[in-house]
Formats: structure tokens, C-alpha cells, sequence
């Protein structure tokens, strides 16, 4: 099969020729004085971990029995339907701990030697890298933003002539043209500046704001401030065109590309243009030291109305067969546009791993986490995502490999083309030969080259489905890397010291929360898809990986539990129906322990990852807004697509909001400030648990003896307790802020009138 998928693409070009590099394979390793280019330790505090895992298994067991002996008697009806939905809830609870701790069993940490790499390769036989950047709207993704990325990667420490960044600007906007083509102006100071100050980070954005400017009035200090001026006036010319919207007469003179533009009807609807702006062959392009510069080259893909693009995964697949025709590296390196490298060793990281004689021919990809750089100290919206980059990818690194993520990830060209894993061939990378160097000019290999980026190409291919990244879901990144796992590779998961790149997060709810919709609605149609782990993976994953999956696939579901236990035991408290085991019981230990020992661990574990007090707090009721809102609108979205009711859709989260957004965020204010069913539904929800928490309240202080009640509702009341307490802030946006980021008062009246006639229900 794989030699037959590259029917429309020079064979050579794309793969390897394998049969030459088997018969070098075994000069190439060494059995004797064999020193690995990585180390895999295991994690510490397993043991901690592991008591604590057993001890909820045998508290879960106590709740079930306890479920199962005191089934409330056949009189109450109502009674026993609700207790049977708490059964239910508190088994699927049970269920998706399971699978946390099957991810979170054995999680492996990996180290490289990148001095024993350089030793063992020089810079002539370092392989090449294609690195892939994806924007999608200049709006969303302000031009000044995607070029500091561009030029981060393009300053990695690595040999320059053997680096390629390709764009990929899904907007096919002129605006991001000029802005590349400033960026790659800059590029011949900016890197030079870099090798001579080791700079870090190589984004002249994040560098300039973080690092203090010079007092001194050395040569070196002149030069920083030299650079520094140079970069904001670049900044300056960029955000100036990009409000006015167009470029100047003026300007597209001086650059014959922007003439494609004059045939472009929308950005739905043009022919596919391409630009190698820096010509990485060409011996005359260098920087200001005389060293060469990387290629950069610009891709807006073919967009007709008739054909469906794909969006994103459409965007890459675009970029591996025409990056195969101009570079055609071995390695590819994605990242999105707003994941500025943070590290400029993180590629010769990532070789350590696929270029290690003993392992790395298993290694498919190296994924790097999703780390941030506008998290605010207690990081309101529960962001940050510690625990999961901290140990969960570490955890499926122990179980057979992290999950691909999307940004952040080195590939081999060959696994996203879809070849098969073989234990018969052992790549070895010092006998291949680098000549990634294809002979024609540039503006040949322009023209050449459209044809790999036209809408069309793609039909009576495979390229979607076997080659390349996977179409018609949401999360694509999961999906192809689900099918890599099962053509029998491996992954590796690298958590460096010093992060290898830093995003921007959402800087108001809304956004945190669409993002979310979009992920786990695109998870949760992989696990309803053929592509179900316990079914595409079957006999082809270890089935510790297939469960680790789940984790994530099954975040969707994960809604219903979490809303009957948000509103059905406030609705009986109202009732007066009894779900918990009285205060004096024993029975109650179970449940009091479930609680309490569950969120110190999880307390103790954030903030070993470095997080607060607070932000684990924040973690808690943004975990809680999802589960009730995102993960409930993605699952009937889900539903409708299985149904045929509606299609896939992709959402960019925005990167740029308002000043006062952007203060309040700083303050860690919450944001609402706009209408949304989300929103409707928090504040309903909100409500229904304060008012019930009210009326427990009344009644144990209507109660004669006080006792009673409180004997029998205790666990409920303070239930409802929690909950309250973590809807503060929306109590606070519905009545005390009079900011425009409060909830706006039409959401306010609407989740009144939805409380009240459901506290009505329930007491009537």
C-alpha cells in the first residue's frame, strides 16, 4: 500500500530509499561502548500515588454497596428513579477514575544528551527540518503575532540551511504577505543577534518585553538597543497596514507576489498561491554576518466554494506535499501561530530521540507540551492545563506514547504519509544523504508546485483517510495520531526544562469554553467513529494506550454525570428526598472521604506542578463550567452529526481582545459581557444551587431540635455548599459588577425565570 500512495507525487522525493539504508544499518551501531542519546526514568512517588488510587477503589466499592443496600422502598417512586440516577452518575464517576489512573499508572520522564548528538553528528550530517506554521485569520491571529512565531522558529539553534519554514495562511491575506515579508527582512539581523547573545527566547516580541533594556554604553549594549528599534519600528509598519486593511499602492510595486491578489474573489474563493520568500539554495541569501538563512516560503491552498477544504488538517496535508517537492526534510516540526518557540534546542531535543541508534527507529513523533505565556498568576479559567502536561502525557509516554497534539510536535515525513512501522528496517540516519536541494529555480518551483495545493488534487486519493492528516473531525491532531499508534509506532513525550514554546490562552470564558466544545466533541465522534480505540486498535496498540485514549475521549459524556449531581441533589433537598447517608452514620465516611481526600491530593498535585491555592480553586470551577456547558453542547452536537443533521465545523478562538478584557483579565476578573446559551445555562444552574442551599439552610434553622434535619441532609447541604462556593463569580457578574464584562442582563432575568420555575417544580 505505501508504495502505491504517492501515485501523484515523485516517490523519491517523498520517502526514503529504505533497500539502500537496511545493508548500512548494521556498520552504523555500535554494540560495544553504545552511549543512548536518551534516558528514560521512571516518576517518583508512585507508591504515594498507587495507595492513594487503592484506597478510592475500596472507598467506591462502599459507595456501591451502600447504593445497592438501602434502595429506597417500592413506595417511593420518585425516590428510587432519582436514586438509581445516583447509582448511575457515581458508577461513571468510578469508571472514568479507572481510566485516570490506568493513564496515570506508570509515567515515564525523558532526558537527552544533546552534547553526545553534536558529538556524533556535525552540522553537514544533520538531517534537514520542515517547519510548519498554520494561521487561519488575520483578525483572530494578528499578522504581528504569526511573525514573531515564524521568526522564533527560524532562529533555532541549528544549522540554518538545513532549517525551511513554510506558512500556511488559511486566510489568504495580503496582509500576512507583507508582514512575512518584513519578518524576513528582520531575520538578517534578528539571527545574527541571536547566535551572538544566545537569546532566548528567539521571539523578538517576548525577548524585548521581558528582558531589561541595557544601561551601559557598551558596543554590545548599543547594538540591543539597535535591534530593539529596528524590531519596533517593523511592528509599528506591520499593525499600520493591518488597520488599514489593505496595502498600498507603493508597497505592492515593490513586490511582484501581491500582483496574485488582483484574481483573489474572497478568502473562500482563490486559486492557490505560493511564494518562496527566502530561497534557503541561493548562495547569495544571507544574513549580515554572511551565514545563510532558512528558507521561508508562503502557502494560501486553492479555495472553491464547491470544495470542502478541510480547515486545518487540509491546510497541513497541503504543506507536506509541497514542502515534499521544495525541501523534502526528513523531519517535519508544526506548530501554530501562536506558539512562539520558547527553546532553540528543542529540535536537536527532539533528534536525540529519533536519531538514537538503539530506539529511535521506533519513535514516530516527539511531542512537546502546550505550555503558556499570558497565564495570569492563579490562572482564572483553569488554563493552564499543569496536571495533564505535567503527568497525564507523561503517563501515556509509559503506556506506549502521548497522544499528537496539533502544535508542538516533530515528525517523521514518512509516519504523516502513512507508512507502516517495521522492525526489519532501522533507519540510519548518518549514511543518508542530505541533498534536499531541488535543482530548479524558484520561481519554477512556484509554479511547479500549485498543483500540490489546489483543491482537486486530493480527489481519488487517499490522502484524508490513509496519508497525511485524518479529515472530517474536529480534532485532527488525536485522530492522526490515533492512526499512527496503530500502523505500530510509538511516541515520545519531551518535557524540558525550559519550555520549547509558550502560547496564548483564552482571555475570556466564552472563548475557554468554545475551545473546549471543539475538543471534546471532536474527541468523543472518534471514540463513536470506526476509529474507536477498543476497535482501530485493536491487536495493534497495547490496550493500556487504547484505555489512555479514553481519557480524553470521553470527556464529553462526562456532562451527565456531572449535571445530576449538580442538579438533581439540590432539586431533593427542595423536595426533601434524602440521597446521602445521615451525618451519624458510618455510611457517610465513604462519601466524606470521596471528597475530602480526593481534592487534597488533587490540591497537592497542582500545586507540585507549581500551581496556587487559589488556581486550583479556579481549576475546580472552570473543570465544573465545562462539564455543564461545553461537554453538554458538544455531546448533542455529536449526536446530531451521527443522526446526519449537521457537519463538522472549525473554530478558531480569537488571540486578540480589548483593552479593558485584557485589564480585567490581568486581574482575574471573570468575563462574561455577551449573550450565550453557555452562559444561560452557568447562571440557571448557579441560581437553582443557591436557592436550594437557602432553603436547607431554613429549614435545619426552622427545625425545633436543629438536629434532625441536619442529621438527615448534612451531606446534601453541604453539597450544595460547595457548589455555591464555586459559582461565586457568577453571583458576582449577575449582581454586584456593573463593569461590561458582567453577565449580561438579558442572561440574568432568563436564568431567574428558568430557577424560580424549577425550584417551583420541585417544592409543588
Amino acid at each position: 500500500m505505501y508504495a502505491g500512495i504517492y501515485t501523484r507525487i515523485n516517490a523519491s522525493q517523498v520517502s526514503l530509499n529504505l533497500s539502500e539504508v537496511v545493508g548500512k544499518v548494521t556498520g552504523e551501531m555500535k554494540s560495544n561502548g553504545y552511549l543512548p542519546l536518551f534516558e528514560t526514568r521512571q516518576a517518583r512517588g508512585l507508591l504515594l500515588f498507587r495507595l492513594y488510587a487503592a484506597s478510592i477503589f475500596v472507598d467506591i466499592c462502599f459507595i456501591c454497596f451502600y447504593r445497592v443496600s438501602y434502595f429506597p422502598s417500592l413506595q417511593g417512586k420518585t425516590e428510587r428513579w432519582v436514586w438509581i440516577g445516583m447509582f448511575l452518575a457515581e458508577l461513571w464517576f468510578g469508571f472514568y477514575f479507572f481510566v485516570t489512573v490506568v493513564v496515570r499508572w506508570n509515567p515515564v520522564f525523558r532526558y537527552t544528551f544533546k552534547n553526545r548528538l553534536s558529538a556524533r553528528y556535525d552540522e553537514e550530517a544533520l538531517p534537514g527540518v520542515d517547519i510548519f506554521v498554520c494561521t487561519a485569520d488575520p483578525l483572530l491571529e494578528p499578522p504581528t503575532m504569526v511573525i514573531n512565531t515564524v521568526l522564533s522558529v527560524m532562529a533555532y539553534d541549528y544549522p540554518p540551511e538545513k532549517l525551511s519554514v513554510y506558512l500556511s495562511d488559511d486566510g489568504g491575506s495580503d496582509l500576512t504577505v507583507y508582514a512575512l515579508l518584513e519578518a524576513a527582512r528582520f531575520s538578517q539581523v534578528w539571527l545574527p543577534f541571536c547566535r551572538k547573545l544566545k537569546v532566548e527566547p528567539r521571539s523578538p516580541e517576548a525577548y524585548f518585553r521581558n528582558i531589561a533594556e541595557p544601561v551601559d554604553d557598551s558596543v554590545m549594549a548599543k547594538e540591543w538597543l539597535s535591534i530593539k528599534k529596528s524590531y519596533e519600528d517593523m511592528k509599528m509598519r506591520i499593525e499600520t497596514i493591518t488597520k488599514l486593511g489593505k496595502i498600498p499602492a507603493d508597497i505592492r510595486k515593490e513586490h511582484k507576489g501581491f500582483g496574485e491578489w488582483d484574481f483573489v474573489s474572497s478568502r473562500y474563493d482563490h486559486q492557490a498561491i505560493l511564494q518562496i520568500l527566502i530561497d534557503g539554495r541561493d548562495p547569495n541569501t544571507m544574513d549580515m554576518e554572511g551565514k545563510p538563512l532558512p528558507t521561508l516560503v508562503y502557502l494560501s491552498r486553492e479555495k472553491r466554494p464547491k470544495y470542502h477544504h478541510h480547515f486545518k488538517a487540509g491546510a497541513l496535508n497541503a504543506l507536506i506535499r509541497v514542502s515534499s517537492s521544495i525541501t523534502n526534510a526528513p523531519f517535519i516540526l508544526n506548530v501554530d501561530c501562536d506558539m512562539y518557540s520558547n527553546n532553540s534546542e528543542a529540535i536537536r531535543d527532539a533528534l536525540c530521540f529519533l536519531l538514537d541508534e538503539e530506539k529511535g527507529h521506533e519513535i514516530a513523533f516527539v511531542q512537546y507540551p502546550q505550555s503558556f505565556g499570558n497565564l495570569t498568576k492563579n490562572d482564572i479559567y483553569g488554563s493552564s492545563l499543569r496536571v495533564v502536561m505535567g503527568l497525564e502525557l507523561a503517563g501515556f509516554d509509559g503506556n506506549g506514547g502521548p497522544c499528537y497534539i496539533g502544535t508542538g510536535c516533530v515528525n517523521r515525513r514518512e509516519t504523516l504519509c502513512g507508512m507502516k512501522y517495521s522492525e526489519e528496517v532501522k533507519v540510519a540516519w548518518r549514511t543518508m544523504k542530505n541533498d534536499r536541494k531541488n535543482k530548479e529555480s524558484a520561481s519554477v518551483l512556484e509554479e511547479n508546485c500549485k498543483v500540490l495545493a489546489s483543491c482537486t488534487y486530493e480527489e481519488g486519493t487517499q490522502w484524508g483517510k490513509e496519508i497525511g492528516l485524518r479529515y472530517d473531525c474536529p480534532v485532527e491532531d488525536i485522530l492522526t495520531g490515533l492512526s499512527i499508534h496503530t500502523g505500530g509506532w510509538r511516541s515520545v513525550y519531551s518535557n524540558p526544562e525550559r519550555k520549547a514554546f509558550l502560547g496564548v490562552v483564552p482571555t475570556t470564558l466564552l472563548q475557554s469554553l468554545i475551545q473546549h466544545k471543539r475538543w471534546s466533541e471532536g474527541d468523543f465522534q472518534i471514540f463513536l467513529s470506526k476509529h474507536c480505540p477498543f476497535v482501530y486498535g485493536r491487536g495493534k496498540m497495547p490496550i493500556k494506550l487504547q484505555l489512555s485514549y479514553c481519557i480524553y475521549l470521553l470527556w464529553a459524556p462526562n456532562c451527565f454525570a456531572t449535571l445530576y449531581y449538580v442538579i438533581m441533589p439540590s432539586f431533593c433537598l427542595l423536595k426533601g428526598i434524602s440521597l446521602f447517608p445521615k451525618m451519624s452514620s458510618s455510611w457517610g465516611i465513604p462519601f466524606l472521604y470521596a471528597i475530602f481526600v480526593n481534592s487534597s491530593y488533587g490540591l497537592g498535585e497542582f500545586v507540585w506542578f507549581g500551581g496556587t491555592f487559589r488556581g486550583w480553586l479556579n481549576e475546580q470551577r472552570t473543570w465544573m463550567f465545562r462539564r455543564t456547558t461545553s461537554y453538554f453542547f458538544a455531546f448533542i452536537d455529536d449526536i446530531l452529526k451521527l443522526c446526519g443533521f449537521s457537519r463538522s465545523a472549525f473554530a478558531i478562538t480569537g488571540k486578540v481582545a480589548d483593552d479593558h478584557v485584557n485589564q480585567r483579565y490581568e486581574q482575574e476578573i471573570m468575563e462574561f459581557g455577551t449573550t450565550s446559551p453557555m452562559f444561560s445555562i452557568l447562571a440557571a444552574l448557579a441560581l437553582l444551587n443557591l436557592f436550594s442551599f437557602v432553603g436547607g439552610i431554613k429549614n435545619v434553622a426552622l427545625d425545633d431540635v436543629h438536629i434532625t434535619v441536619f442529621d438527615r441532609f448534612g451531606l446534601q447541604i453541604l453539597l450544595c455548599c460547595l457548589l455555591v462556593f464555586l459559582n461565586l463569580p457568577i453571583y458576582q457578574g449577575m449582581f454586584f459588577r456593573k463593569d461590561s464584562g458582567k453577565m449580561p442582563t438579558s442572561v440574568t432575568y432568563q436564568s431567574l425565570t428558568f430557577a424560580l420555575l424549577a425550584c417551583t417544580i420541585a417544592m409543588y
